[in-house]
């Protein structure tokens, strides 16, 4: 995953509900590196809790993107990230 686009990381799940496996891989695939240049926000959420589970990313260009790891799963975080990750590396392929 093309991860040093990013410039803030949101995510919210309830450790033992369905969505759990793909908010915890996605967010082992954040490198330690952009964890001190990006804010990674995690909410964990309980049964009883009125917040819905999210993962979204901001990029540098300040797109939002966001889904529900309850119906996705970490290919297809990937995709949906990796998609807006390398139009923003052609675009800073052709500047230089």
């Amino acid at each position: 995953m093309i991860t040093k686009f990013f410039t803030n990381v949101v995510v919210k799940f309830n450790p033992f509900g369905p969505e759990a496996k793909a908010a915890r891989s996605f967010l082992s695939q954040i490198p330690p590196s952009l964890r001190g240049l990006c804010p990674v926000s995690l909410e964990l959420l309980n049964a009883q809790s009125k917040n819905k589970p999210i993962v979204q990313v901001t990029f540098k260009d300040k797109e939002v993107m966001k889904g529900d790891p309850s119906h996705l799963n970490i290919a297809d975080f990937t995709n949906m990230f990796d998609k807006h990750s390398r139009k923003l590396q052609f675009k800073e392929d052709i500047s230089k």
